[in-house]
């Protein structure tokens, strides 16, 4: 799909100002996307983004919400159809992560996780399944840690497999309806979330255990983005596994 195509198309994005949503609000305006920046507790952060579209030719809106919270997620679609005319785009990279073993997690720590990552992706993709125009795309976010399974990602892993069972499912409930639903499940990214935390030894280890034996960048993940936004509409009811390798 072309920027002549795209030009006409309208993405919003959750956790749109920072990481690895900003990479994808930043390519999707790129690629000529009329962009909705999602935030949930630093607006000038993505006013930021959205001036720097603007400055550069692209048209870009800002939009806060909790998006657990149905009523201000309705209202920030609202704004974005307002402002645009519809919505053909919703990627859904809003998540938190917080680790520890399961045997010693604080389980206030577990709900506060699960309210962010289950139910305001489950939010987010109703509203989306309800709103999106004919040809649309819901980029929905995992982890490839579903299949690694490393130690004190248990609470997280539950929630992003739960993403994952969300996308399916309403791939197939959207029959007829044009509107394709996946999700990407990023590697060791180098993202402040990620890197929070974590000393430089285990950050070289991480690295090493992807066989291009890097990390993977913000930029890479929103190409994966891109295409399912975009150019993939025979691509369905899937994870990607966007890490470069790792088994």
């Amino acid at each position: 799909m072309s920027s002549t195509t795209t030009a006409s198309r309208v993405a919003l994005v959750t956790g749109g100002s920072g990481g690895i949503g900003r990479a994808v609000v930043e390519r999707l305006a790129a690629d000529g996307y009329a962009v909705a920046v999602h935030y949930a507790g630093n607006p000038a952060r993505a006013t930021e983004v959205a001036d720097q579209i603007t400055a550069a030719g692209g048209r870009a809106i800002t939009v806060g919400a909790d998006v657990a919270d149905e009523t201000a997620m309705g209202a920030a679609f609202d704004a974005v159809e307002a402002a645009f005319g519809g919505i053909d785009v919703v990627v859904n990279t809003a998540g938190i992560m917080l680790l520890s073993p399961i045997a010693t997690l604080d389980l206030a720590d577990f709900d506060h996780m699960h309210r962010t990552n289950v139910r305001g992706t489950f939010v987010v993709s109703q509203l989306a399944a309800n709103r999106l125009r004919t040809g649309g795309a819901i980029v929905n976010f995992s982890t490839s840690v579903t299949r690694t399974q490393f130690p004190a990602y248990g609470a997280y892993v539950a929630s992003k497999a739960a993403v994952e069972g969300i996308t399916l499912i309403l791939a197939r409930e959207l029959r007829g309806k044009d509107i394709t639903v996946n999700a990407v499940a990023p590697g060791p990214t180098a993202t402040a979330l990620f890197l929070n935390d974590k000393d430089e030894a285990t950050i070289a280890n991480l690295s090493k255990a992807v066989p291009l034996e890097r990390l993977g960048q913000p930029a890479d993940i929103a190409e994966t983005v891109a295409f399912l936004a975009g150019p993939a509409r025979w691509v369905n009811g899937q994870v990607l596994f966007t890490n470069g390798g790792l088994a």
